[in-house]
């Protein structure tokens, strides 16, 4: 049979294979043919399995189809997992991660990693270890991060799924950024296990990217009670994937906003996406009401980076066992060691009362959903910054050498530093971190492309436990004219 494999999303190849229309090797070969012929521009696969026969059941509802997995929390057993890091460049996994071995069973042929920023820790997918991931519809601009690599390879058609997290925006940035469609599950829907009991204090959920909604709606539904979790999801007892099929029968009522919670300014880009999707929520018959979440952004900014400090300082400690030696300056990325620093003087008393916070936030926003059915925003602040856009200034590597060198965390701490990180970290990026905190599901949708053919993406949020009403909405929006198909793009070739 001859087809363009690029058109098909996961759920029409694993069919188009169980009808014997077409072998899983065919497709698979297909997949290889174009990751070799696209990642030498796009550097989206840093490890490829090609030859491993890493393969899932013969059956299942993904039965044959290839997907890529990330390079950070993913393992698969005998394969690297350096984690975007010249430190465990050597380093690999022992056993499969839980959601590994969780996808296996829906019977996926696992060809590949992705490329991922040092420790997942940015928003764009820069490693010194591997080089910059670039993005399928301009290769001068980023994918995002931190499944940039998932999401340039999923955008590029290397595959119709590929595996990713977020711990504050790493599914959804790069979705947006691409032209994807990704979901943050709500905490404790998918497995963490076997040797971790959550990630990032609960903030991190692992899933997939996909050009589809209900590649994304069907994966979720494979996922079993993980007993590792220290976390565990309302129970849902129906299908994500029959809820893309089920029109929403009654009128929302659904809150929006395009002002950042940190006060910092929004590409007007950005806003136009909002404006465009509540407009026609509007016409579909729904209320629409321009109205922020009644939290307070600042400190919720800060609380987030209380946490992402304590778990860098807390994964270089550990990672001090894996190579039987002191790590140094020299180990990581010169960011990463400053957050090191910064996580080494974060006392027990402020961790703690940033967890509360967490929990107080949540509060706020189970009784904001009580009102309203979702919450609107841009997914991003920006559209896409360019490759290298956001490095660090002449001044900035020079300050950090010096802190760094010295072990001046504190001195950092007390100069206010701490606010000045958070506000130049997030300000691209300050919508998507409410959702890892309250541990809410959020979705990107690609609704708008900007003057300059950029995707540029809209986030809807809903209640705990709710994702399958995300999934209804999304699969309405999915089929109307604002929908961007990756396709669209004059470089998916």
């Amino acid at each position: 049979m001859v087809f363009d494999y690029k058109q098909y999303d996961g759920l029409s190849l694993a069919e188009l294979i169980r009808k014997k229309e077409v072998k899983a090797e065919e497709v698979q070969e297909m997949a290889i043919q174009e990751i070799e012929k696209k990642n030498p521009i796009l550097n989206a696969v840093i490890h490829k399995m090609y030859e491993s026969k890493d393969n899932g059941k013969s059956t299942g509802i993904f039965a044959g189809v290839p997907v890529l997995t990330k390079n950070i929390s993913q393992e698969s057993k005998g394969h690297p997992m350096s984690a975007g890091s010249r430190v465990l460049a050597d380093y690999k996994a022992d056993n499969d991660s839980e959601f590994v071995r969780q996808i296996k069973n829906t019977g996926v042929s696992i060809i590949g990693q992705t490329n991922v920023p040092e420790f997942a820790l940015m928003g764009i997918t820069e490693p010194t270890l591997y080089g910059p991931t670039r993005n399928p519809w301009n290769t001068d601009y980023t994918p995002g991060g931190s499944s940039g690599g998932s999401a340039a390879a999923v955008a590029s058609g290397m595959v119709p799924i590929a595996g990713a997290n977020d711990g504050g925006g790493s599914i959804r940035i790069p979705g947006a950024f691409c032209g994807l469609f990704g979901i943050k599950p709500t905490r404790g829907r998918v497995p963490v296990g076997p040797v971790r009991g959550r990630g990032w204090q609960g903030a991190s959920v692992d899933h997939i990217l996909s050009r589809t909604v209900r590649d994304s709606a069907a994966m979720l539904d494979q996922y079993q009670y993980d007993r590792a979790n220290a976390f565990i999801a309302p129970p849902f007892d129906g299908s994500y994937l029959a809820a893309v099929q089920t029109p929403i029968n009654r009128s929302l009522k659904i809150a929006f906003t395009t002002l950042s919670p940190l006060g910092t300014p929004v590409d007007e880009e950005c806003e136009e996406a909002v404006h465009k999707t509540v407009k026609l929520l509007e016409s579909m018959g729904h209320y629409v009401e321009e109205k922020e979440a009644p939290v307070n952004g600042k400190q919720l900014a800060e609380s987030y980076m209380m946490m992402y400090f304590a778990e860098v300082s807390s994964t270089l400690r550990e990672l001090e066992s894996v190579i039987g030696r002191k790590i140094t300056f020299k180990d990581v990325e010169p960011t990463t060691w400053i957050l090191g620093l910064l996580g080494k003087v974060v006392t027990a008393e402020e961790f703690l009362t940033s967890l509360k916070f967490w929990d107080e936030v949540a509060i706020q926003m189970e009784n904001f959903h009580d009102e309203y059915d979702f919450y609107i925003t841009p997914t991003t602040a920006y559209p896409p910054s360019k490759i290298g856009e956001l490095d660090q200034t002449s001044f900035e590597k020079t300050l950090i050498r010096v802190v760094g060198g010295l072990r001046l965390g504190g001195v950092l701490k007390k100069s206010g530093f701490v606010e000045e990180v958070a506000n130049k970290s997030l300000m691209r990026t300050p919508f998507t971190q409410l959702a890892n905190l309250t541990g809410q599901p959020a979705m990107t949708l690609p609704m708008h492309l900007t003057k300059d053919n950029l995707p540029c993406g809209v986030q809807v949020m809903a209640r705990r436990g709710r994702d399958d009403f995300l999934f209804q909405l999304a699969g309405e929006l999915e089929g109307t004219e604002y929908w961007i198909d990756v396709e669209e793009n004059p470089n998916y070739v």
